[in-house]
C-alpha cells in the first residue's frame, strides 16, 4: 500500500462524531482525537505513539455543553495525522514563534515523531490526508454554523482547545489557565468577547485575551463577526483538569470546577450574542 493510498476499512471509518444541538453554540474539539491508522503509526518514534501533545479528555470537559442544546463536533484522529486547526496550505499562523504544521514532524518539544527521515509524508501523502481528514471535519464545521446560523441568525463557534502548561519550545514559562483568542477581536463582536472576558476574569483562574494563543486557523477562518457568525478559540492549561504527566489521568475534582467556569463563559457567550 501507498502512502497515498487508505484501505477501504478505514475509508470507511468516521473521521468525527457529531452531536447536533439547536441552540447557537456549535462546540469545535479539533485536537482531542487519538486515533492513528496502522500504517502511519508504524512510522512513528515509541515517543511519538504515545501522543503527548493531544488534548487530552476535552471533548469530556464540555460534554455539559449538550444540556446548554449546543452542537459538539469532536475529531477522532490525531493531530500527528493532520492538524485540523492549521490551513490546508499549511501557511504560518504566528510568524516568528515555534510553528506545528498541518503534518507535524515534530512534537512540541521538537522531537521528531517519524523514526527516520524517509518515513515522513511526502506531498502525495499530505494532500491525500487533507482528503481523508481535514476536509470531511471542515465540511461538518461549515454545515452546522450554516444550519445554526439559519435557526437563528447568527452563529457561535466556540473551538476548544488545551497543552500542558509548561511548554518552552511554545511559550515561555507557565501558561495561564485560560487562554481566550478572537484573532486580536476580528474573529468576534467586541461587545460579545467582552461578556465573554468578563465571565473568564469572575471564574477565578488565571486568564488572558489575545495573548500567545489568539486563535488558530478555525476560528480566523470561520469567525466572520459582520456575516453573524462570532468565533473564539479557549486554549485551557491542562493542569486545571488533569495530571499532565502520563497516563494522562484526569482529576475529577479539578475538571468538575473548572466545567463550572466553562458553563458560565458558554452562557455568557449566548446570552451576549442573543442582546448584541
Amino acid at each position: 500500500m501507498s502512502r497515498a493510498t487508505e484501505s477501504a476499512s478505514q475509508a470507511a471509518t468516521p473521521t468525527y462524531t457529531l452531536h447536533e444541538g439547536r441552540s447557537p453554540l456549535v462546540v469545535s474539539v479539533p485536537h482531542a482525537g487519538t486515533g492513528v491508522p496502522d500504517e502511519i503509526a508504524a512510522r512513528f518514534t515509541d515517543a511519538a505513539r504515545a501522543l503527548p501533545d493531544t488534548d487530552w479528555h476535552v471533548h469530556r470537559l464540555y460534554a455539559f455543553a449538550e444540556a446548554l442544546d449546543a452542537t459538539l463536533i469532536v475529531a477522532r484522529y490525531s493531530r500527528y495525522v493532520i492538524d485540523l486547526n492549521r490551513p490546508p496550505d499549511d501557511t504560518e499562523l504566528y510568524p516568528g514563534s515555534a510553528q506545528t504544521g498541518l503534518c507535524p514532524l515534530v512534537t512540541f518539544d521538537g522531537t521528531p515523531i517519524y523514526a527516520r527521515d524517509e518515513d515522513r509524508p511526502d506531498a502525495d501523502e499530505v494532500d491525500a490526508r487533507r482528503r481523508r481528514y481535514w476536509a470531511p471535519y471542515h465540511a461538518c464545521l461549515e454545515a452546522q454554523l450554516a444550519r445554526v446560523a439559519g435557526l437563528h441568525g447568527q452563529a457561535l463557534l466556540w473551538d476548544a482547545h488545551s497543552i500542558r502548561s509548561v511548554v518552552p519550545r511554545l511559550f515561555d514559562g507557565e501558561l495561564p489557565v485560560l487562554n481566550l483568542g478572537t484573532h486580536n477581536g476580528a474573529s468576534c463582536a467586541a461587545p460579545i468577547a467582552d461578556r465573554v472576558w468578563d465571565a473568564a476574569r469572575a471564574s477565578g483562574y488565571p486568564c488572558v485575551r489575545d495573548g500567545r494563543f489568539r486563535g488558530g486557523y478555525i476560528t480566523r477562518h470561520y469567525g466572520r463577526p459582520a456575516r453573524g457568525v462570532h468565533a473564539i478559540q479557549l486554549e485551557l492549561a491542562q493542569r486545571a483538569y488533569m495530571h499532565e504527566a502520563p497516563p494522562f489521568q484526569i482529576d475529577p475534582d479539578r475538571m468538575q470546577a473548572l466545567q463550572v467556569a466553562l458553563r458560565q463563559m458558554l452562557e455568557a457567550f449566548i446570552e451576549a450574542a442573543a442582546k448584541a
